[in-house]
C-alpha cells in the first residue's frame, strides 16, 4: 500500500466520472459527498469516505446495505483499486457502516464467549472481506479463541474457534 493518503483532490474526479453517470442511469434519487478521512479507530480508518443522501436512501440500505456495498464494489472495480488498497475508500449513508461495525464487534465478542463456554466452533453467516476483517480484529487479543475465514466467495465466512491448550 502506498504511504501517502488518498485525497478527494486526487481520487474525487475518478469517482465522479464513474458514479455520476451510474446514478443518473439508475433512476435513484441519491446524491453523494466525498470527504477526506471518515473515522479513525482500529476497525475503520479510510482515506476517503463517499457519503450518500437522498430520497432513495432506504433502497440503498435495504438488505443490510446490499446496494450500498454493490456501488462500492463496482466503483472500486471501475477504478482498478487493488485488493490491498480497498480499505482506503468506504461508502456510507447515515452512519450505517459505523453501526454495522459495532454490531459485528458485539457479535464477535458474544461468539467468543459461547465458544469458550461450549468448546464448539462458531460459524458466522457469509460476509464480505471487510466484515470478516472486523471479526478478526475484534477478537485478535482474546487468548481463548482464534479466528479464520473459511469457504469460497461469496459464501466465505468467519469462524471462531477455541484455542487448543
Amino acid at each position: 500500500m502506498s504511504e501517502h493518503p488518498w485525497t478527494v483532490e486526487e481520487f474525487g474526479p475518478k469517482i465522479d466520472e464513474f458514479l455520476n453517470p451510474l446514478l443518473g442511469l439508475s433512476g435513484l434519487e441519491l446524491a453523494y459527498e466525498l470527504r477526506d478521512g471518515g473515522g479513525e479507530d482500529e476497525f475503520v480508518s479510510p482515506d476517503l469516505t463517499v457519503s450518500f443522501e437522498g430520497k432513495d436512501l432506504d433502497l440503498l440500505l435495504a438488505q443490510r446495505g446490499e446496494l450500498l456495498l454493490a456501488l462500492e464494489q463496482l466503483t472500486l472495480e471501475a477504478l482498478s483499486v487493488s485488493h490491498a488498497n480497498r480499505y482506503r475508500i468506504i461508502f456510507d449513508a447515515q452512519d450505517y457502516r459505523l453501526m454495522r461495525i459495532e454490531e459485528l464487534r458485539l457479535s464477535a465478542e458474544t461468539a467468543a464467549e459461547k465458544v469458550k463456554r461450549t468448546g464448539v466452533a462458531f460459524r458466522f453467516n457469509p460476509m464480505t472481506s471487510r466484515e470478516r476483517r472486523i471479526i478478526h480484529l475484534a477478537l485478535r487479543d482474546d487468548p481463548g479463541v482464534t479466528t479464520v475465514s473459511d469457504g469460497v466467495p461469496p459464501h466465505r465466512h468467519a469462524v471462531v474457534r477455541q484455542v487448543e491448550n
